[in-house]
């Protein structure tokens, strides 16, 4: 029989990604000059990734706690709503900011050497794989309603 873990030590993987994150905007924090740069694309791919990921975990959530808990599920399918509009905010600003050099090898598309096309299309690859899911399961006004007037636990 196995015993549960502590929960100081239960999901150590999602504790490491949220210390990376915290990490990250601690690093980005400091800036003195807000110029954007080719650095800041790839940390958008990489939140964006994040954001994914986090939105499949949601999406298993809630379906898991739908049955027994349809009130918690609720929430949950709310949240993986809300996530799923950041990572579409997320991946519109990625294209939005400007590539530093358009024929740098980064950018450029080598089949033979990556066969998922150019970096600059997996955040797009991800996003459309993303969207699948989110639109099985959901409306388009429910994509599009803003978060004002949401009810939360706390508040009812």
């Amino acid at each position: 029989m196995t015993s549960a873990l502590p929960v100081a030590e239960a999901y150590p993987y999602l504790r490491a990604a949220s210390a990376g994150i915290r990490h990250h905007t601690r690093s980005l924090a400091p800036r003195a000059q807000p110029t954007t740069s080719s650095a800041d694309r790839v940390h958008l791919d990489v939140l964006h990734t994040h954001l994914t990921a986090l939105h499949q975990l949601l999406d298993h959530l809630a379906d898991a706690a739908r049955p027994p808990h349809p009130t918690a599920g609720r929430h949950l399918a709310t949240a993986h709503t809300r996530l799923w509009q950041a990572a579409s905010a997320v991946h519109d600003a990625f294209h939005l900011l400007p590539v530093a050099d358009e024929t740098s090898a980064e950018t450029e598309c080598h089949p033979e050497r990556l066969p998922e096309g150019p970096p600059v299309l997996t955040i797009c690859q991800r996003h459309l794989a993303a969207g699948h899911v989110i639109r099985r399961k959901t409306t388009p006004s429910d994509l599009n309603t803003p978060l004002h007037g949401h009810t939360t636990a706390c508040s009812q």
